[in-house]
């Protein structure tokens, strides 16, 4: 097994095609553990993680935590509802007294984009990025990632269309810098409103009409629209924004034959994507989730250091 150019996973900006290759490749390891009837190896035995999360999470919070269960470290779950961050605490003061207890590795979810490179500065355990502000996210587009090499055994030369709230999501910027690491081309789809300045400077094809963006894509996957944005005048209305960029099964006939249709979730269904094609064949919204506990135990595994096969 290989190695890991960095001891912390802070997003996929820059992180290169051979650490990328080793995390998809080690993934399919434990993907074929998950599938066994005990699905839990030693491989962190004595290894304490902390999953510090700042902001609401269900999803990633509890594929990592069954990651590191099934790994067999030992997990400490931090909740702000009931830390001293309620007393005015900071977080320099509070990762630095729990980490005096000993931790090695830490995940962490915060509002503010950079924490988790803040934490590399005032800690000594492995950090993961679990998303930060509109930054990154880097094992959902890991996840991601995987997902579609899997079906298709290559990510190089594929056509990815990445619809949604292009400006403040961070799982459409972990996406892009992945997917163009590995060779596939990437297409950015969404209201003017929700494009972010500069766009041009991500590299990837920019559409604000959706038929144009799928029409000979391989892939699309389709972001949450964060529906505070609305009260903010980002969109008219939902009802406009379906007829405009949700995603219909009118809409997948754009696409290349044996076309995939992905969702990190969570779902407004009717909204940017239609119950029947959410739950259609072509979609591996459910595989996503399944494959985000083998990647994250890939990357906590990599991370760690640690020689033991993941068998």
């Amino acid at each position: 097994m290989g190695k890991l150019s960095s001891r912390h996973l802070l997003g996929l900006e820059n992180v290169p095609k051979e650490d990328i290759s080793l995390i998809l490749e080690t993934s399919n390891s434990f993907r074929e553990v998950l599938e066994r009837q005990v699905k839990k190896v030693p491989t962190l035995r004595g290894i304490t993680v902390l999953n510090l999360f700042y902001e609401p999470s269900t999803r990633t919070r509890i594929s990592f935590e069954l990651a590191e269960k099934r790994l067999s470290a030992d997990t400490i779950n931090f909740s702000t509802s009931t830390s001293s961050v309620k007393k005015g605490e900071s977080l320099r003061d509070t990762v630095q007294n729990i980490e005096a207890m000993k931790i090695d590795m830490t995940v962490v979810r915060h509002s503010s984009s950079g924490a988790p490179y803040f934490l590399t500065q005032c800690m000594d355990s492995n950090i993961i990025n679990a998303g930060d502000g509109a930054h990154e996210h880097p094992t959902q587009g890991l996840l991601d990632m995987y997902t579609i090499w899997k079906k298709y055994g290559k990510l190089d030369g594929l056509r990815v269309v990445l619809v949604g709230d292009i400006k403040h999501s961070r799982v459409i910027r972990s996406n892009i810098w992945g997917l163009k690491t590995m060779g596939a081309s990437v297409a950015l789809c969404g209201p003017s409103t929700l494009l972010p300045a500069e766009v041009e400077k991500f590299g990837c094809d920019v559409y604000t009409n959706l038929d144009e963006a799928l029409d000979g894509a391989d892939v699309v996957n389709v972001m949450r629209i964060q529906l505070e944005r609305q009260q903010s005048g980002m969109f008219p209305s939902q009802r406009e924004y379906t007829n405009l960029f949700g995603i219909s099964k009118e809409r997948l006939k754009l696409l290349n034959k044996n076309y995939t249709v992905m969702h990190p979730g969570p779902m407004n269904r009717g909204v940017e994507i239609t119950s029947e094609v959410a739950d259609s064949d072509n979609s591996v919204i459910l595989d996503q989730v399944t494959n985000g506990q083998a990647v994250r135990m890939a990357v906590l595994y990599l991370l760690s250091g640690r020689k033991e096969d993941a068998e």
